[in-house]
């Protein structure tokens, strides 16, 4: 059985490609920086998924790669979490190649973005770079480039769905009126997986999208019909980079550097290059969905609680790059604790409660949390934007408004969140069903002086918030 390396296997796209991987026969090596983000997927038989900790950053983790993978997918992308990204991608992929090249590697998939202007913007120009040494390995290599990807959970679709569905009437930058061309999520996973082994494919680049050509207003305003809404849109040329920065920033659930990343592409045509795309549908044999299509099968998707994968749950959204594995241990010594417990009535309903917090599902005390969700966004956190990906489910490593998910075992009766949210130190949430009883640990472990100042000024509110959730979350009364 041939096996498959993957990369960013915790990434949107990443997620889903282990599937099909899988479903093609072959087993799938997924690399990932923080094994404790990665969570096997369900319905696979585990025995064709191998794990192994890579940071293509360090080359000292590249050991760990086996030798015997037969292809691989490149599916890191760095832009949004730090203002060098350029630098880090150029590394991770010159170190990437240089792992790979000692295997018995015999193809490489790059998913790339379109990049067919003459100026590009750096997030662009960054992709176009790692083409290049992705090209130039021993190694065949096929790039795939996509401009806005359409699926659930996708920063593209969230961003669409957020300003359309929030907005009745948009004020907007002038970069509304460029052009692109999308792709359905469900034709990307085609196209790559399709693509593996093809000879004819090697050491060329193809553009991979549907045939509507749009501008992103006519995005905006397709989604809105598939939504049944009346929106509004006009645009202004007054606005700059990073008032439309700031302007995607507090309207929709990204972060502001993936947003500022975005408004720079964004002013830029992502069209395909038709002998390009006709070329390798061709060969793979793929037909992409229209706009319409691949945007009610994403409404449907979500309709239906079938989000497999969100760019939410990757490092992109996270307050920090760290990994989770230092935090997993709540610690004790130095920190404040908020300590209670209660009865719960039935321990399955009380597990549904505890797992269902969050999203649309709200916290208890949701009042006070939105405030605090308000206070975070205006200094730079995520707030409560982010929601959840599945409103009952939860797994290591996915993004819960801002907590991010450390431990989640519902056997076990355990649960423990860690704060993303912008602080004067650290914060965990630890919810454990025992012996009858709900308890609920918060502990807050502070930096300094204004991390104490933080936690007793808080202090007065603990009471009714942490009080009332554990009652609530205990029993329905």
């Amino acid at each position: 059985m041939k096996k498959i390396l993957l990369t960013g296997a915790t990434g949107y796209i990443g997620k889903r490609m282990i599937n099909v991987i899988t479903e093609q026969g072959y087993k799938v090596v997924c690399c990932s920086r923080d094994i404790s983000r990665f969570s096997k997927p369900t319905g696979i038989d585990h025995d064709l998924i191998e794990i192994i900790e890579v940071d293509f950053l360090e080359e000292e983790t590249l050991k760990h790669i086996p030798k015997d993978i037969s292809g691989a997918y490149y599916l890191m992308h760095s832009m949004s979490t730090s203002g060098d990204y350029e630098e880090s991608e150029k590394i991770c992929a010159q170190n990437f190649v240089s792992a790979v090249e000692k295997t018995e590697c015999e193809h490489i998939i790059y998913l790339s973005g379109l990049v067919n202007q003459k100026e590009l913007s750096k997030h662009l120009n960054s992709r176009l770079n790692v083409e290049k040494i992705l090209i130039e390995s021993k190694i065949p290599a096929t790039v795939l480039r996509a401009g806005i990807i359409i699926g659930s959970g996708s920063a593209s679709f969230e961003i669409i769905r957020d300003l359309v569905e929030k907005l009745p009437i948009m004020i907007t930058p002038k970069w509304l009126t460029t052009k692109c061309q999308p792709i359905g999520i469900a034709n990307v996973l085609d196209f790559l997986i399709f693509t593996l082994f093809k000879k004819e494919t090697y050491r060329k680049s193809f553009d991979i999208g549907c045939d509507d050509v749009l501008t992103y207003k006519e995005i905006l305003l397709g989604f809105a019909k598939a939504r049944d809404l009346k929106r509004i849109i006009i645009t202004l040329p007054v606005m700059t980079p990073k008032l439309s920065s700031y302007w995607l920033y507090f309207i929709t659930s990204t972060t502001y550097s993936l947003a500022s990343s975005l408004v720079g592409s964004m002013k830029i045509e992502v069209v395909c290059n038709k002998e390009s795309l006709s070329e390798i549908r061709k060969i793979t044999g793929v037909q992409p969905f229209s706009y319409e299509l691949s945007l009610q099968r994403t409404l449907a998707k979500i309709q239906a609680n079938e989000i497999r994968s969100s760019w939410k749950d990757s490092f992109v959204s996270s307050r920090n790059d760290s990994s989770l594995k230092e935090f997993i241990e709540v610690p004790h010594f130095g920190c404040f604790k908020d300590v209670r417990s209660d009865k719960f009535d039935d321990r399955e309903r009380c597990l549904d409660r505890v797992f269902g917090l969050g999203g649309n599902n709200g916290w208890y005390g949701q009042s006070l949390w939105k405030i605090r969700g308000y206070m975070d966004v205006m200094v730079g956190g995520p707030g409560l934007r982010r929601g959840r990906t599945h409103p009952l489910q939860l797994h290591e490593g996915d993004a819960l408004d801002f907590w991010r998910v450390l431990y989640a075992n519902r056997e076990e009766g355990k649960l423990i969140l860690f704060a993303e949210m912008k602080l004067p130190g650290e914060a965990w949430l630890m919810f454990k069903l025992y012996k009858g009883k709900l308890w609920q640990k918060a502990v807050f472990r502070p930096k300094g002086l204004w991390g104490r100042l933080y936690w007793y000024s808080v202090l007065p509110f603990h009471g009714l918030i942490f009080k009332g959730m554990v009652r609530k979350l205990a029993a329905d009364y």
